[in-house]
């Protein structure tokens, strides 16, 4: 069967659009390759870059035991990140604007111009964490942008060189004052270098790129975690809040 990769692509903006996303995996009869899957992705981009956001970067997802267990499903996989959908810390977010609103406590990783690490700081990551398949796969993940619906990232002073983390070594996310999960900083083995190399190297495979100054979240070792209106999430580095916010 020959799919119209642009064709689904409108559709799965258009389920995006409505928070309702990934509509077209509730057919049993539907399926994609990893490579489809991709190449949905990279449609969707496209047509969200021609409305007017911007690429600022991607994620690699599914990498820590967390997510892993979760899902049911070994990655890593790629996601890729837009300019309006980036929050500052102490944000107010209305759950009426996800699809199943859950949040992961994660680092992030800025790039310099031979898109080497620059920074690191922590963030928290939004996703619609819907999967409609019988089964879920690594397929409706990576077309569904690896659920991915934003993050909320810390002020600027926590962006720091990697070596100001290397003591820093828990990374812990607090809903309503209690802990939930808490972990490593990093989820794979050679820390956020691994998670790098990794996406340089799938990048080029789909003739994409790193660019100067993009954001690169490097997966998290802890899990994702469902949250609700009046909820208020924080995220704590080495025992200090570094990063929050409030669903409404």
């Amino acid at each position: 069967m020959i799919k119209n990769i642009q064709e689904i692509a409108h559709r799965q903006l258009q389920d995006y659009r409505n928070i309702n996303p990934g509509t077209c995996f509730s057919d049993e009869k539907f399926s994609l390759s990893i490579r489809e899957a991709y190449a949905v992705q990279d449609s969707v981009v496209s047509l969200r870059s021609a409305e007017g956001e911007a690429v600022i970067g991607y994620k690699v997802g599914c990498t820590g035991p967390g997510t892993t267990k979760l899902f049911g499903m070994q990655g890593p996989i790629r996601g890729t990140l837009f300019d309006m959908e980036v929050y500052d810390s102490g944000v107010e977010l209305n759950a009426n604007n996800f699809c199943n609103l859950a949040v992961e406590a994660e680092m992030a990783i800025k790039v310099d111009a031979d898109s080497n690490i620059l920074s690191v700081f922590p963030i928290i990551e939004l996703h619609n964490f819907v999967f409609r398949a019988p089964q879920k796969s690594l397929s409706e993940l990576i077309a569904n942008n690896g659920l991915n619906r934003g993050l909320v990232s810390s002020a600027k002073s926590w962006q720091e060189p990697l070596e100001f983390y290397e003591k820093k070594l828990e990374l812990l996310l607090e809903i309503n004052g209690s802990e939930i999960d808490s972990g490593e900083l990093w989820p794979m083995e050679g820390g956020p270098t691994s998670s790098l190399h990794w996406l340089k190297n799938h990048l080029a495979d789909h003739d994409l790129k790193i660019l100067p100054g993009n954001i690169i979240l490097g997966g998290t070792a802890l899990g994702l975690h469902k949250v609700q209106a009046g909820d208020r999430i924080d995220v704590k580095v080495g025992g200090e809040k570094a990063v929050n916010c409030f669903i409404k």
